[in-house]
């Protein structure tokens, strides 16, 4: 046996015979470690610190509780000496030489693994203190020559977090004598750029975010990593995973972001493991003891289905006596749907303020007040703010939202069929709409959950005592530059507040606002395009849906069809906006408004054109229309080419009937508008062919029939009342 191999097997007996502690460094035990913090105030991000290091079952010792921070702003400039006092206080009482600290900020930062690994990557370091390590310098540039190079990693210190033994850090700290205002970051740095004080102490930094990822100037190399259940921040330079992230400087936004997933926040294995703590249930109160919540509802331009809004709001399943009403609309346009709410509904509340357009207030101004409408009251539990384009389906919304205990939090609501949504999950370095990673996921529901972001607006729910705590600001809503929901954003941002969206449920959409004309009495019956999924829930039948699959079509007559199309309220507008135009034909057969000058077959009528609603009505008989034609006459396909869509009108004393006649048309469309023996007596329509009568139209409902050749038809006379019935001459 060579004599290398007789060494490697005398060695491996000696392990053998003793402990294997022996053989190697004896690992730190855990209880070893003291993490210590400062913290003047409880924030939140302070409350999520401490929930990441309760999460790994670290012990936390936070000093400076209660005291006033007199540490500086160094976020724009040298501070933080502050904390270098408290701990050196701290550490004067402590007598334990073989405990281990780990000195760390605490409103930006979180943890991302636990105390085992922690130990024994600092072990591996193989000093007695390790600081954190950045890519930039801070706050003197004058000593980046005096800086000890590295091979590979960050060369500059970090005083946002290091960890060492007792006595390293009670030498490192023992020469403090500076100012409260004065830099820690400066003060630890000389420390380390002087050969003699960093050897004595024994410092060395993580240069590659083995223990300690600082995120200024390092957003490019910090992604996350999903794996078995468990999220990471990992350095794709260094290929480490860093125990600790610390969003230091202007990179709060990013550890919110990270936050939002690390430690295991969120997973793909688990989803949102945090959203059910720290819940307030309303469940076991009686309804008097309910939160007062003020309603902030905010009219700012003309808006599509604002009566909807407010039968909507009617719905909301909140007890009305503990409720309060603040309502500003600066638009002229909407003062009847505002007051015929507050006529019928408004002693419901407990209390209404009214701010109309008279009054010429700001946006910022309205919500100021509207705040402080909270803020003053003492009773006042939440403010909800509740903009007019917010379309809230879920009735418990209100519910919901107390419930999840949060500072601010808004539901998630999107535009139909879009990305647009009332959150941002990422800033510009503008401060406006950047898309965060996970943006899409969130607004497509692929991750749910609740979530830290940026900026909320339109509907979002913020807690009273926040109003009279943290911001009692009157003009939260103000700024030179920005909107009026950016200035809020930004300033709930800088007073270190966060703001939550939930899409743990469905609730609701937004209104596009776009091209929305007022010129007409029901400017909703436009919306088709905008806004076609209100549209339709105003607008179409409540049956529609269900034509094919539970078979609503009838066969009244052979190769006549007849189906719900039109709600209510369609048939009313359409009547009510052509009576409003009023300008109907005198129904003689010398017609202008038609090709060659000449109907055979007149009837009193408007035309959709004459009220700007062709392309309306035409987009309705593709979207609505179309497919049931296609079903019943097979092999037959559309593009519902029109030369002719009208409103007809019979009266006894102006035109009660219609000759028998064919119509112009491949088929026809006749969608009666109101109803028999309410509106009108008599009317309907036979087919001579079949010797065959339709005498009682139902409202909404559309008969579909062939036009040419086998389908000849007579409109029935109206005897008393005034009937009406929009046609559409299809595929001439």
């Amino acid at each position: 046996m060579k004599l290398s191999s007789l060494l490697l097997f005398s060695g491996i007996l000696v392990c053998a015979l003793f402990s294997l502690t022996n053989c190697k460094e004896q690992r730190i035990r855990e209880e070893k470690l003291l993490v210590v913090t400062v913290a003047t105030e409880e924030t939140d991000g302070f409350k999520r610190f401490l929930k990441s290091a309760k999460h790994f079952n670290y012990t936390v010792k936070v000093l400076g509780e209660g005291e006033k921070w007199s540490g500086g702003n160094y976020m724009s400039a040298p501070g933080g000496g502050q904390k270098v006092r408290l701990l050196k206080a701290a550490l004067e009482e402590m007598k334990n030489k073989d405990q281990i600290i780990l000195f760390i900020e605490s409103y930006d930062v979180v943890f991302a693994s636990g105390p085992k690994e922690l130990l024994k990557k600092f072990q591996q370091a193989k000093h007695k203190v390790v600081f954190s390590s950045e890519i930039l310098i801070w706050p003197d540039r004058h000593l980046e020559d005096k800086h000890p190079h590295v091979i590979e990693g960050n060369r500059f210190l970090g005083s946002g977090g290091f960890i060492g033994y007792l006595p390293n850090i009670k030498e490192m700290v023992a020469d403090w004598t500076g100012e409260d205002s004065d830099s820690d970051q400066l003060f630890f740095t000389k420390i380390y750029i002087d050969p003699v004080k960093r050897k004595s102490i024994n410092i060395t930094l993580d240069s590659k975010c083995r223990l300690f990822q600082n995120l200024h100037g390092a957003l490019d190399e910090v992604v996350l990593k999903f794996e078995d259940g468990r999220v990471r921040a990992r350095n794709v330079l260094y290929d480490t995973l860093p125990v600790i992230i610390h969003g230091n400087g202007p990179t709060k936004l990013q550890i919110n972001y990270l936050g939002n997933y690390i430690p295991n926040t969120w997973t793909f294995e688990t989803g949102c493991t945090v959203c059910q703590e720290d819940l307030h249930p309303l469940t076991a109160l009686k309804e008097s003891e309910y939160p007062l919540v003020v309603i902030g509802i905010f009219i700012q331009q003309p808006t599509p289905f604002v009566t909807v809004f407010f039968e909507r709001l009617l719905k909301l399943q909140y007890p009305k006596n503990r409720l309060k009403l603040f309502i500003y609309n600066q638009e002229a346009h909407h003062e009847r749907q505002v007051s015929s709410f507050l006529k019928e509904h408004g002693s419901l509340y407990q209390e209404v303020k009214f701010i109309g357009p008279e009054e010429a207030m700001d946006e910022d101004a309205s919500r100021n007040l509207g705040f402080d409408m909270c803020r003053k009251d003492n009773d006042c539990d939440y403010f909800f703010t509740l903009d007019i384009e917010v379309v809230l389906k879920n009735e418990n919304t209100l519910k919901i939202l107390i419930e999840q205990n949060l500072p601010i939090v808004a539901p998630m609501i999107t535009r139909a069929g879009r990305l647009w949504s009332n959150f941002w999950g990422a800033l510009s370095a503008e401060g406006y709409y950047a898309r965060s990673e996970d943006y899409v996921d969130i607004v497509q529901g692929r991750r749910v959950g609740v979530w830290n972001v940026p900026y909320v607006s339109s509907v979002y729910l913020v807690k009273a005592s926040l109003l009279r705590s943290e911001l009692p600001d009157y003009e939260l809503f103000n700024s030179n530059i920005l909107d009026p929901d950016m200035a809020f954003c930004h300033n709930i941002r800088s007073k270190g507040v966060f703001m939550y969206v939930t899409n743990m449920h469905t609730f609701g959409r937004i209104l596009s606002t776009d091209n929305y004309e007022t010129s007409h009495l029901h400017n909703d019956l436009w919306q088709i395009f905008e806004n076609p999924v209100d549209w339709q829930e105003r607008y179409i039948h409540e049956n529609y849906s269900h034509i094919m699959k539970d078979k609503l079509i009838e066969t009244p007559c052979p190769d006549v069809y007849w189906f719900p199309i039109f709600s209510d309220v369609a048939c009313n507008h359409l009547v009510e906006e052509m009576e409003h135009y009023g300008k109907w034909s005198g129904g003689g057969n010398v017609d202008t408004r038609i090709q060659g000058g000449y109907e055979n077959v007149p009837t009193v009528d408007i035309h959709m054109n004459q009220i700007n609603y062709e392309r309306e009505w035409h987009k309705l008989l593709l979207e609505y229309i179309a497919p049931i034609t296609e079903k019943m006459y097979p092999g037959y396909y559309t593009k519902c080419s029109t030369p002719l869509n009208f409103v007809v009108r019979y009266k006894p004393d102006e035109q009660p009937l219609l000759v028998p006649h064919h119509d112009a048309s491949t088929f026809t469309i006749n969608i009666a508008l109101n109803s028999k023996d309410i509106d009108y007596q008599g009317g309907g329509c036979r087919f001579l062919r079949y010797d065959c009568s339709i005498q009682a139209p139902r409202k909404g409902w559309a008969l579909m029939h062939p036009g040419r050749l086998t389908h000849y038809h007579e409109g029935l006379p109206t005897t008393a009342g005034v009937r009406y019935i929009a046609v559409s001459f299809v595929d001439p």
